[in-house]
């Protein structure tokens, strides 16, 4: 009677070894199929412009802003060029600008490099107005250290007041 109860045992054992064996578990996907490389393509707009538009759309191209006198206060004419500008920065979100403040040779280095700072941050506000990022937006004031013109007339002094928009990343 020893031996059908040792195969009893060994038989009970072996079903529930095989019955631990056989769970429901869903099998793994296959592993990823390399493909080699796979091409990317630069960020396209949605809208008007492209990354190309900088170089070639009329609008864009102009990237001066002119102030009069001791002011920050940005004429009327270059609205347009701010809200070309502030479409181009909400369609491409990694593009960056750099807004260099200038200033004419009158006046001391210190007030000079202030109001070269507080235009940029002029355009800068008038940028983020309509519709531009701040975080796309940087503002450095170099006052009267980078004239474009080193005559000492108004003439040359109204080339120097000046906000320059310089793109830092075009996409």
């Amino acid at each position: 009677m020893k031996t059908p109860f040792r195969v009893l045992l060994t038989t009970v054992a072996a079903t529930a070894a095989l019955a631990a064996c056989s769970s429901n578990k869903p099998k793994p996907p296959p592993p990823p199929v390399d493909n080699g490389p796979v091409a990317t393509t630069a960020p396209t707009s949605n809208g008007r412009y492209t990354v190309d538009s900088l170089d070639k759309d009329p609008c864009l191209r102009q990237r001066v802003i002119y102030f009069d006198l001791d002011k920050t206060e940005i004429h009327s004419e270059f609205q347009a060029q701010i809200a070309c500008h502030a479409e181009y920065l909400r369609e491409f979100p990694g593009a960056k600008v750099t807004l260099e403040g200038n200033a004419d040779e009158r006046g001391t280095r210190d007030y000079n490099q202030g109001l070269g700072e507080r235009r940029g941050n002029a355009v800068s506000s008038a940028l983020s107005a309509a519709g531009a990022s701040v975080s796309q937006i940087n503002v450095v004031s170099y006052g009267e250290e980078r004239p474009v013109c080193r005559e000492h007339n108004e003439g040359c002094w109204q080339k120097n007041r000046r906000v320059e928009i310089v793109y830092t990343s075009k996409q």
